[in-house]
């Protein structure tokens, strides 16, 4: 859009003022002076104030879409709940249960009343190695302990609310810290009563992180496990109970293709 802009210029052989344009144009005003110098000011402080409204816009503009924008990289971040996303840590925090010896059967939740058993542990992801396949995987998966901690970044727990049975020795209800022996042909399910550190702490010598500085002199039982490769492969470690009944079913370690395996009843 072009604005006229009129300027007061030479008077005119009438007596007037004779205003031209800026751009070139000429506007005869001859006998109307004063009158039409006033319009002249009057044009150019409207054309001058409407630059300034658009050049007002335009910086309200700017900052609006730049706000937008930020909106938009923080709506990013912080996803759809409003909170900071966070990374998935490598080997996070895994809770396997049951509940057995159910005393009520209703169809639609089961048997009802019945006591739990669960294996808290961490879940270490496969990342596409061959875990159980390398000479030295006992060494590598010990990481310096005399036995495997069978998870990551904790030591595993076995909890019961009702004594049970393992290949006919009987545990009470209670915590016990679970590991397994590596060295042992077949592999040894291995429970103990060393407590388990909720943190690493150095100077704690009555409780295990991981399998470090785990003795066998605290063990409630061993027994062997049932080794089998599976035709699929397991990319999260994972401690499950399956085959379970109102009596007992059987824990079982799932990574790789690897199915690592124990029964259990309730005891009597």
């Amino acid at each position: 859009m072009t604005a006229h802009v009129l300027r007061v210029g030479r008077l005119s052989q009438g007596g007037g003022r004779q205003a031209t344009s800026v751009d070139g144009g000429a506007s005869t005003a001859a006998g109307r002076g004063p009158s039409c110098e006033r319009s002249a000011v009057v044009q150019t402080c409207q054309v001058r104030l409407h630059c300034c409204d658009m050049r007002t816009t335009r910086t309200h503009m700017g900052r609006l879409v730049v706000g937008i924008a930020g909106l938009g990289v923080l709506a990013i971040l912080t996803g759809p709940h409003g909170r900071a996303q966070e990374r998935p840590i490598a080997s996070p925090a895994g809770h396997s249960a049951t509940q057995i010896g159910g005393d009520v059967y209703d169809p639609v939740r089961g048997l009802v009343g019945g006591a739990w058993v669960e294996v808290r542990h961490g879940r270490p992801i496969r990342r596409g190695r061959d875990i159980f396949g390398l000479d030295d995987y006992r060494e590598f998966l010990n990481d310096g302990a005399p036995v495997w901690r069978a998870g990551a970044n904790q030591t595993t727990r076995l909890i019961t609310e009702v004594p049970l049975v393992f290949g006919g020795t009987t545990i009470d209800a209670g915590e016990y810290t679970l590991f397994i022996d590596l060295a042992a042909d077949p592999w040894s399910f291995v429970l103990s009563n060393w407590p388990a550190q909720v943190g690493y702490d150095e100077s704690n010598r009555e409780a295990l992180f991981g399998a470090f500085e785990y003795t066998s002199d605290r063990d409630v039982l061993r027994m062997p496990m049932t080794v089998e490769t599976l035709p699929w492969s397991f990319d999260q470690l994972s401690w499950q109970f399956f085959d379970v009944s109102e009596t007992g079913g059987t824990l079982g370690l799932f990574w790789d293709a690897t199915l690592a395996s124990v029964p259990f009843t309730i005891a009597k």
